[in-house]
């Protein structure tokens, strides 16, 4: 049974527009004055949700200057608990992205063992889980359909370290987002094949000019984090929010384009 019903009514509203925005601090990023500002632009922008590392006190600081709902992300199940004691909304296993330039990688089978350990100690939290982008695309599928029978309620994709673009500007950023627009694509499709509802978040590689396209694919909402984290004050990270929400909005509604 899936727990999308637990989460606020915002979030619901905004993945069954397929308009929905994460701001991703990152998985590793403790550093409170930059999970501090990420997290004020990502409210001041328009995201509809915040994710942070598995810290309960950088849920307790973000709490304090913002009512944006907090996800937290991690590869530990046991680091959870306190993050939802400590206010987090949904939990997150994944994304894998800064594992990998240390040459730790995660199976399919890994990836199920830590969602039904995750699941047997918060069996009540919404989680989203990521499906790992260095398998090859049939077995991304597969992992995903596994893990919605394993009590995922949002499957999300990834890709952007692997991508290589060899052009820069408008180009580049469409040959960067490929592996999670295609994981994305591939698993809707098996999705709408079995009656499958969950939605699915596309990670990783995204920019203003790829989030769209991510919906395009199936996605209900896309997360972003290094177009943001790679900023370095308030003002310029909240109009990039903007951008993203306003580019997800026309996107499913076009007639608002001027």
């Amino acid at each position: 049974m899936s727990l999308i019903n637990q989460l606020p009514q915002t979030i619901q509203k905004e993945l069954k527009a397929q308009s929905f925005l994460k701001v991703i601090s990152g998985l590793n990023n403790f550093n409170i004055n930059s999970v501090r500002m990420i997290s004020k632009a990502a409210s001041l922008g328009g995201a509809d949700l915040i994710d942070l590392a598995a810290d309960p006190y950088l849920v307790e600081q973000v709490k304090q200057i913002s009512n944006i709902p907090i996800c937290v992300s991690a590869v530990e199940p046991s680091l959870f608990i306190d993050c939802v004691k400590a206010g987090a909304t949904i939990i997150e296993i994944g994304n894998f992205d800064s594992f990998y330039t240390k040459g730790i990688t995660f199976s399919p089978e890994k990836v199920l063992q830590i969602t039904r350990d995750t699941k047997q100690l918060l069996p009540n939290v919404p989680i989203s889980v990521t499906v790992p982008h260095n398998i090859s695309l049939d077995l991304q599928v597969n992992l995903a359909l596994h893990l919605v029978e394993e009590g995922a309620d949002i499957i999300q994709t990834e890709g952007g370290t692997s991508a290589k673009p060899y052009t820069a500007g408008i180009q580049g950023y469409l040959e960067k987002s490929v592996p999670t627009l295609s994981a994305t694509y591939a698993i809707k499709q098996e999705f709408e094949k079995n009656n499958i509802e969950n939605p699915i978040m596309s990670a990783s590689g995204l920019s203003q000019v790829t989030c769209p396209l991510a919906i395009t694919c199936g996605a209900s909402g896309v997360g972003v984090g290094s177009v943001i984290n790679k900023l370095d004050n308030l003002v310029s990270m909240v109009a990039v929010i903007r951008a993203l929400k306003e580019s997800l909005v026309n996107s499913v509604n076009p007639q608002k384009i001027t």
